[in-house]
């Protein structure tokens, strides 16, 4: 009974999908996109640390997705760095839990400026599936001031990328000189 199924599973095709088409000219100006975002804001290209706060590992699927060999986020000139002492972004999934709250805003404390904090998925955003919990006390916005949202339960491997992109891209826009010193020009 087990060679048939064995057999069948060796030499049969495999039950996966193709990867999906991506038109290079959509890669390539995104890849321009954000290098030079990258470059303009920072001076170096993107170090992204990821941080749990206690989710269902949905997001995280979808965050891992990111250096497969469809999207591969490294051609983008973003990267995963272990140590929030090297990141640029806190990339943080899953809701506020009370036992995490602490290593969350130490993690915050440890990242140097200019840092960025991305609510990934819905649970970071308000709780999620999770709120009311009592050992949820929320979204991440109720711990660390929050600077972009990407929803979705959970959000693609496309989304998030172009989460970053639009990050990078609001923060590479030049300030608007105050209104009490336009006067002084």
């Amino acid at each position: 009974m087990l060679w048939p199924r064995l057999a069948k599973n060796l030499f049969g095709r495999p039950l996966t999908d193709p990867a999906p088409p991506v038109p290079d000219q959509v890669v390539q100006a995104l890849v321009e996109r954000l290098e030079a975002a990258a470059q303009q804001r920072l001076g170096h290209s993107l170090s992204i640390r990821e941080v749990d706060t206690g989710s269902c590992n949905g997001c995280e699927l979808e965050i891992n997705a990111l250096s497969n060999v469809v999207h591969d986020l490294e051609r983008f000139g973003l990267r995963f760095v272990a140590s929030p002492r090297h990141a640029d972004v806190l990339l943080v999934t899953g809701p506020l839990g009370r036992n995490m709250r602490a290593a969350l805003e130490r993690v915050w404390e440890c990242t140097p400026d200019p840092k960025w904090v991305v609510a990934v998925g819905d649970c970071a955003v308000d709780g999620g599936v999770f709120k009311g919990s009592y050992a949820v006390e929320g979204g991440i916005a109720e711990a660390l001031p929050v600077d972009l949202v990407i929803p979705g339960c959970p959000p693609t491997p496309t989304q998030l990328l172009e989460g970053l992109l639009a990050l990078l891209e609001a923060q590479a826009l030049p300030r608007a000189t105050p209104f009490w010193r336009r006067d002084e020009d």
